[in-house]
């Protein structure tokens, strides 16, 4: 079978392999479609910290069931499926609290542990998420950064009537608008400084927005909540300017839960958390359970997908894809690889 693996940041080989077989307890999906996310790029230009090379990429991806081993239920041969690339150790004190997703030895398949970007992919059935044939492969591929946004926003408890700030407006800030839309926020700014990824803020639904490079977050959030202000923002950027917005302008006592990866250690106005009585709350990836809800709001047109995807590329273009993005990075949002 044909296997993409990253030797080295910016150098892609493409290698026939043997095929994988399904032991007990595991399944074997045939790759579809495959997305592209920051954190792919981060490895592409060696600034991923905690990824070894060489590595076979590739965690955001739909699939059809190819076998299933022994002992496996619940999944059959033919249905359509993604799964969540934690691995986990089920030994520490996440794990038996039920925090898997932040397990002391967690590795991700596409980092730590080798990733889909291969024409079968071997799984454990634990991390199986079936979907439904009315969802396209492309949808498929986006479950995952629907997750990731489904998690975020359970983290911030009950959304229903509250005003929300959304700062980044890429792939997963997107989602996390439209994820609070779907949680029942009431109104909701989202900000960035490429007019193109606003404009689809607004296809998808999120009709207040703000680009920060030419209009003062404090005002546009005046504009649009008025004197009820916010009480919950989401950081998308991983940039300190916005995470400062959203603590400067955050209502007393609000919640701003942190989603953008930083790159180097942002300062916080630790005077303003402390007076304001603010919560920072971190989030990371998310569990099956996020995976299902991800599915529901793909089946139900809560959360729109196609008109965040930019460009295919064949799965011989591999490396192409990563160099479009560098070209188009504001102008681009996901990049989908086809097996």
């Amino acid at each position: 079978m044909r296997q993409a693996v990253m030797t080295q940041p910016g150098v892609i080989e493409h290698r026939e392999v043997p095929a994988p077989q399904p032991g007990a307890g595991e399944v074997l999906l045939r790759v579809e479609c495959i997305g592209v996310c920051g954190s792919d790029i981060h490895v592409w230009h060696g600034k991923h910290p905690f990824t070894p090379y060489p590595v076979v990429q590739g965690h955001e991806f739909s699939a059809i069931v190819e076998a299933v081993g022994e002992g496996v239920e619940g999944v059959r041969p033919g249905q359509r499926a993604t799964a969540a690339p934690q691995v986990v150790c089920g030994k520490c004190k996440p794990c038996l609290r039920g925090d898997y997703h932040i397990c002391d030895s967690l590795k991700v398949r596409g980092f730590q542990a080798p990733g889909c970007a291969q024409d079968l992919f071997l799984t454990e059935a634990s991390r199986v998420v079936p979907f439904p044939d009315t969802l396209s492969f492309d949808a498929g591929a986006m479950i995952e950064p629907v997750a990731v946004a489904a998690h975020a926003t359970a983290r911030a408890g009950d959304l229903r009537g509250r005003n929300v700030v959304v700062l980044g407006a890429g792939t997963i800030g997107n989602l996390i608008a439209q994820a609070a839309k779907c949680r029942g926020a009431a109104k909701i700014l989202i900000t960035d400084v490429a007019d193109f990824r606003l404009d689809k803020a607004r296809e998808v639904g999120i009709g207040a927005v703000c680009n920060v490079a030419r209009e003062r977050f404090a005002d546009a959030a005046r504009s649009s909540f008025a004197e009820a202000g916010f009480s919950l923002a989401f950081e998308c950027a991983g940039v300190e300017a916005s995470l400062d917005d959203a603590v400067q302008n955050i209502e007393k006592g609000g919640q701003i839960i942190v989603v953008g990866v930083y790159s180097g250690r942002p300062r916080v106005d630790m005077a303003i958390v402390n007076d304001r009585e603010l919560r920072l709350t971190g989030t990371l990836m998310y569990q099956q359970a996020d995976y299902r809800q991800a599915v529901e709001w793909l089946s139900t047109g809560g959360v729109q997908v196609a008109p965040l995807i930019s460009r295919h590329f064949p799965f011989a273009e591999y490396a192409e894809a990563y160099r479009f993005i560098d070209r188009h990075g504001p102008s681009t949002l996901k990049v989908i690889i086809d097996l």
